[in-house]
């Protein structure tokens, strides 16, 4: 025995290899008695964090303080948790619009714009960007980031009133893309033009009478065309422009009286032709006796009811009769031809 050990430790190789082996099973204790220990730590660290606040959970409270992501205005109408993570994960990108309510300032078009994003499906700009007509220049790009991010099989739209009276609009539109949907909301060209001049009279108190704007000559009862007021509302005129560019199957033209009287109906006409689903129904309204307008139940992101701003209904002052039959008797062929071209009877020469 003395002889084999001796021996053992005579040799440097045998020597060396006998030492890696204590060493081995050294390590090998030490990493068995460390990860029974520490396999202990995370649930002493929390007994301890328990014990000083009795009730709470580490946990939850990480995740209380932890930033809330985006919320989806609109997600009344689908499962908020899935839209929220859909966002929250970077999901959607911002993309050019494929529908815009293109006119007629006021026709309606804040009130269409304001019903029509509710639905879930749409994501619209709530500014009028006023791209076609005032910042074209800026170029595509510059328009798209002011977009909306959207999620897939969702709408991008967008409302700028005065492109339906820019003669540059239809071309360019076009040019971005062919397939955009336009949408204009009309009201009786009369009463949109005494509402236009109250808008105006609102901001500039000392500008002329209605009367005395609507003529170029009071006596020959000549009517000033030049008045954008005016002008504004001889949609066959504009609606010829547009077709040069557009299919009428492009345009939808909604009604700003029935807008009123029929919100459901109407924004039923729009969803359809924007080949959405109709969720936006009656029950989403209520009429409001003070405005004398319709108004939302329930605001995009909001539980409580929302109206239109004071700027909105404002009480029209009064025109001489007189006046009012001579406009009505100007616009009468040019709304003729309006309801020939579009196939729908909007019953303003009633």
């Amino acid at each position: 025995m003395e002889y084999s050990l001796h021996a053992l430790w005579s040799s440097p190789v045998k020597k060396k290899l006998l030492l890696l082996s204590i060493m081995f099973f050294i390590w090998a204790y030490m990493l068995y008695s460390c990860a029974g220990y520490c396999s202990t730590v995370p649930s002493l660290v929390l007994d301890s964090y328990r014990a000083k606040e009795p009730g709470s959970d580490l946990a939850s409270k990480l995740l209380a303080n932890k930033p809330q992501p985006w919320e989806d205005v609109e997600s009344d109408y689908e499962e908020p948790s899935v839209r929220i993570a859909a966002f929250s994960n970077g999901s959607g990108s911002k993309k050019l619009p494929q529908a815009i309510i293109i006119g007629v300032k006021k026709g309606g078009t804040r009130a269409l714009l304001e019903f029509l994003r509710v639905h879930p499906d749409i994501r619209a700009v709530g500014a009028e960007p006023h791209f076609f007509d005032r910042n074209y220049d800026n170029g595509l790009e510059w328009y798209r980031e002011l977009m909306p991010k959207t999620l897939e099989g969702q709408i991008t739209m967008e409302k700028t009133p005065s492109y339906f009276v820019t003669r540059e609009a239809p071309a360019r539109i076009s040019a971005m893309s062919r397939d955009t949907k336009l949408i204009v909301v009309v009201r009786d060209p009369v009463t949109r033009a005494i509402s236009d001049f109250t808008q105006t009279l609102s901001k500039k108190p000392d500008i002329p009478s209605f009367e005395s704007l609507t003529f170029r000559n009071r006596t020959t009862g000549l009517i000033d065309t030049s008045w954008s007021a005016i002008q504004i509302g001889i949609y066959a005129k504009h609606l010829d422009n547009w077709l040069q560019y557009f299919p009428m199957g492009q345009i939808l033209f909604v009604s700003g009286e029935r807008l009123i009287s029929d919100p459901a109906g109407e924004l039923g006409r729009v969803q359809d032709f924007l080949g959405l689903k109709r969720i936006i129904t009656d029950k989403h309204f209520y009429f409001n006796q003070t405005k004398g307008f319709p108004c939302l139940k329930k605001a995009e992101g909001s539980s409580k009811p929302h109206c239109l701003g004071k700027t909105k209904g404002r009480t029209h002052p009064n025109i001489d009769p007189e006046v009012v039959q001579r406009l009505r008797d100007f616009y009468r062929p040019f709304n003729m031809k309006f309801y020939q071209m579009t196939g729908r009877f909007f019953g303003w020469d009633d």
